[in-house]
């Protein structure tokens, strides 16, 4: 007997104004762009002044919205109906990174980070910026009050856990036990007891240059020193955006594709929502596989394929119910991997959006998206 789970009510949750921010997670490749940028313009449509965070580097969203460029900057998109608005932006790392820095510290200290070689590395290539810089701009976003709802895409990390992990790998770094050393000399308070630092620290500094040379540690010295001053607002604004995350205003959506592997991250995220007491709206399955005709069964298609080949006639029907039977086998293997999850998390409410012939591209693919969303 085949299993059902709740309908998950995009419309509901759209239409709600409490609902203030709409986080589209899963892993990779599974169309959380797409499901994002198809919920904004709903949204919009039905009233609400809407932006849509992505990190998504194919700039996939920029297309399908008709604009030439996203950027750190949100941008109006043209075409858009009703009395609601859609503004769309593409997150840039590093340029958030900057504004954080020049935001927090003065003139000087600022242009001592931006301008030092192990910043810049930091900002563009360290594990988890890029899901630390988008809950920055997310909370930016937030309190701006521009908007009445913000859609943010999560980064295509290996793990959808990531997003949540990011702030507190930064962090861990940012209070590691290499950089309080490095910190100790400048913090000193006496005279005495910056040569007491400095002498263990020439121990360490000594055995640090043999591995990262002389002049890499120099700029992670220079860099940590000047960071110090503003260090204490990474975990602040962090803690800050996370509490945002656990607010009754959040909905998350978990996005996936009907495999085992996408399956499995979504349902493991679901559980994680959970224990972090953050509010999960429901679970979108994306790209479903369904035929026309459910009633022919996959051994009967294959049967009758056989009969006509035994005969030599008919090819082109053959070939067609081979065909047939392949997308019925895909279908029962895809609704197996779905109530594999609803066994696991019988009350989470779902919405399936079927595979679609070709790629969106426009405003109406979205709205067409939108529409099997809520359908």
């Amino acid at each position: 007997m085949t299993k059902t789970a709740p309908v998950l009510d995009i419309d509901a949750i759209l239409d709600d104004e409490n609902t203030r921010i709409i986080v589209c997670c899963g892993s990779g490749g599974v169309g959380k762009t797409t499901t994002a940028a198809a919920l904004g313009l709903r949204a919009a449509e039905r009233g609400r002044s809407v932006v849509v965070l992505t990190v998504d580097p194919a700039k996939r969203l920029a297309q399908a919205m008709g604009l030439t460029e996203l950027d750190n900057v949100p941008r109006r998109v043209k075409g858009v109906g009703s009395q609601g608005e859609l503004h769309a932006m593409m997150l840039d790392m590093k340029r958030t990174f900057d504004e954080i820095i020049e935001a927090h510290a003065d003139p000087e200290r600022a242009r001592q980070i931006l301008t030092n070689p192990f910043y810049q590395s930091l900002s563009s290539s360290f594990s988890g910026t890029q899901e630390y810089m988008a809950m920055e701009k997310l909370g930016q976003l937030r309190r701006s009050g521009d908007w009445d709802l913000i859609i943010v895409d999560t980064p295509p990390s290996r793990s959808a856990l990531d997003f949540l992990d990011a702030p507190e790998r930064l962090g861990r770094f940012l209070d590691g036990r290499l950089i309080r050393i490095l910190m100790a000399p400048a913090k000193a308070g006496g005279r005495s007891a910056f040569k007491l630092l400095n002498a263990g620290f020439g121990i360490v500094a000594g055995a640090l240059t043999k591995v990262l040379g002389a002049q890499v540690l120099k700029d992670i010295q220079m860099f940590v020193s000047a960071l110090d001053a503003v260090f204490g607002g990474f975990r602040q604004r962090a803690e800050q955006t996370y509490k945002l995350l656990q607010a009754p205003g959040t909905a998350f959506v978990v996005v996936a594709t009907p495999e085992r592997d996408a399956i499995r991250e979504a349902s493991y995220f679901v559980e994680r929502l959970a224990e972090e007491r953050m509010p999960l709206a429901g679970l979108v399955i994306n790209r479903l596989h369904r035929s026309p005709a459910p009633a022919l069964s996959a051994a009967r298609s294959t049967a009758a394929a056989e009969d006509l080949e035994s005969r030599g006639e008919h090819e082109l029907a053959s070939a067609v119910l081979r065909l047939h039977a392949g997308r019925m086998q895909l279908a029962a293997r895809e609704q197996r991997e779905q109530e594999h999850f609803m066994s696991a998390h019988p009350t989470v409410p779902i919405a399936h959006v079927p595979a679609m012939a070709e790629d969106v591209h426009d405003l109406d693919g979205l709205r067409e998206i939108g529409d099997l969303l809520a359908s």
